[in-house]
């Protein structure tokens, strides 16, 4: 089978969510129930929180999810179609391929945004966080996404599969995931930093139908 797995966040759905902001709640939240963490130059993100808070305070878990939640429901609210989204999953479906969401966002959330933007019927699975053991960049979602379409193992590598997001977090995930990566407006510095090499680098998500099925052999 062929499957095109689409991030949602800045790739399909445009919203104000602020990662940045999260991880600034999220870390004064632990730091005023277990104290500093070690200084450092670059500022932590929300996946470092999480794993830090599961290993040093796992009992504070509950209400740092619901920090995270928080933002992603305010966020919600603005959310509206990346330019080239709904092409894309068309062109994508029409061409043939099973089409899969993988997103850190949590469910609720994710199955409102996709309502709200039209793309609700879109996708034969929808994989956030709550199906997750861990968080991109970390590739459990692709265990998930296996499972369910029958694919390759992790060791295998997959059976003509895409990763299509607009982070290194999408590309470090899909890489670890021997899934090619379709990078939408990817940082190239990001590229570099996490030595993310992707298949093809799309400033148009309109273009993505057309340079998948110029892809079979």
């Amino acid at each position: 089978m062929r499957l095109c797995v689409f991030d949602l966040d800045h790739t399909l759905v445009r919203s104000p969510l602020d990662l940045a902001a999260m991880a600034v709640d999220i870390r004064a939240f632990l730091e005023a129930h277990c104290g500093p963490l070690p200084a450092r130059p670059e500022r932590y993100r929300v996946g470092e929180l999480i794993t830090h808070c599961q290993r040093e305070a796992p009992h504070l878990e509950p209400p740092v999810w619901a920090i995270a939640l928080d933002h992603e429901r305010r966020a919600l609210d603005a959310a509206t179609l990346e330019p080239g989204a709904r092409e894309a999953v068309a062109g994508v479906r029409q061409a043939g391929f099973a089409t899969a969401l993988w997103t850190n966002n949590a469910r609720e959330v994710t199955l409102a945004a996709l309502e709200r933007c039209g793309l609700a019927n879109d996708f034969e699975l929808v994989v956030t966080r709550d199906e997750m053991r861990q968080m991109k960049p970390d590739p459990d979602g692709w265990r998930v996404i296996a499972s369910h379409f029958g694919l390759a193992s992790l060791r295998d590598g997959p059976a003509a599969a895409y990763m299509v997001g607009d982070s290194w977090v999408d590309g470090v995930a899909a890489t670890a995931a021997r899934v090619p990566f379709v990078a939408y407006r990817v940082n190239p510095a990001d590229l570099a930093r996490w030595q993310i090499t992707p298949v093809v680098q799309l400033h148009d998500l309109a273009r993505l139908p057309d340079w998948l099925v110029e892809q079979r052999p």
